[in-house]
């Protein structure tokens, strides 16, 4: 009886001193209360309405870094942030900013596929018919037309090249195709450069970005057949930033890099496809079934 006693004093005293609010990692106890009287102060200020504005302003039209929709979104803030008090002003760097001219994939043997390399504009979506979108493309990939056999590598990382040469398949002179996900893009082409690989195809499995995780957009949150995951492959764990100007601001009359002396720009030509674009290419492959980890979600194995 005196030991439950004892007990269940210590209970009581226990939380008699629990902090009044919920701890806060990098604050002391004694701050913890005003912090959170901050933090909700500050959550209480925005306003839905208003920030649906803003980023339907911003977002309402195509404005990919260059464009004249990037410049007219940068004069909108501005104009926005000195109404608001702050002292504002809009700078011009001159960084290389690739855009594609001419995308082309055609599979011509053993039978004759061209790529669409589009996607097609969704009913429930009008901004998906714009104009002046950004292409399917890479940027940062090298020029280049080439024509070789085609190598499915998975996902493209050290230990799938590994696994290949254990089978005795060589990509040295070959283009690669490889799935998105496990590492960042940009990885990907630059290790089959590595390899001696002459061109990268990137491709969206519908078990990462597709059907097999949730319903596809508009329907749901996930990528449809016909959608490309765009991005940058440019090598920057060397450096990121303009590829001519390392290590210093690429502002009017300073010092550029020839392009060629660029070495976070990869030098084989590199293409984003979708799923449907994929699929016919990676049916025509032959040789021993891959195993288990190597396979996505489309019907082959």
């Amino acid at each position: 009886m005196r030991l439950s006693q004892v007990v269940f004093f210590l209970a009581l005293s226990a939380y008699a001193q629990a902090p009044a609010a919920a701890p806060i990692r990098g604050f002391p106890p004694d701050q913890w209360k005003a912090q959170h009287d901050r933090e909700e102060q500050a959550k209480s200020i925005p306003q839905g309405e208003r920030l649906r504005i803003y980023m339907e302003r911003i977002a309402a039209k195509p404005h990919h870094a260059g464009s004249p929709g990037s410049k007219a979104v940068a004069d909108y803030l501005s104009t926005q942030l000195t109404e608001w008090g702050f002292d504002t002003r809009v700078e011009t760097f001159l960084a290389l900013i690739p855009y594609p001219t001419t995308r082309s994939l055609e599979m011509t043997a053993p039978v004759r596929f061209k790529a669409k390399l589009a996607e097609p504009a969704i009913a429930e979506d009008p901004t998906t018919a714009q104009e002046n979108q950004l292409p399917t493309f890479n940027a940062y990939g090298g020029s280049g037309d080439v024509t070789a056999q085609l190598v499915y590598v998975n996902y493209g990382q050290p230990e799938d090249f590994e696994y290949l040469k254990k089978q005795g398949i060589d990509v040295k002179g070959k283009i690669v195709i490889v799935r998105y996900g496990r590492s960042w893009r940009g990885l990907k082409p630059k290790l089959a450069q590595d390899n001696g690989a002459v061109g990268c195809i990137i491709y969206s499995d519908p078990r990462e970005d597709g059907f097999f995780q949730n319903d596809v957009y508009p329907q749901g949150p996930m990528r449809p057949a016909d959608g490309v995951q765009r991005g940058s492959v440019m090598d920057m764990a060397l450096y990121p930033g303009d590829p001519l100007s390392p290590g210093w601001a690429s502002e009017t009359g300073s010092k550029r890099l020839p392009r060629e002396e660029a070495k976070n720009l990869l030098k084989i030509p590199v293409l984003p496809v979708s799923w449907a674009d994929a699929l016919p290419l990676l049916q025509q492959l032959n040789g021993p079934v891959v195993p288990e980890s190597w396979r996505g979600a489309l019907p082959i194995t």
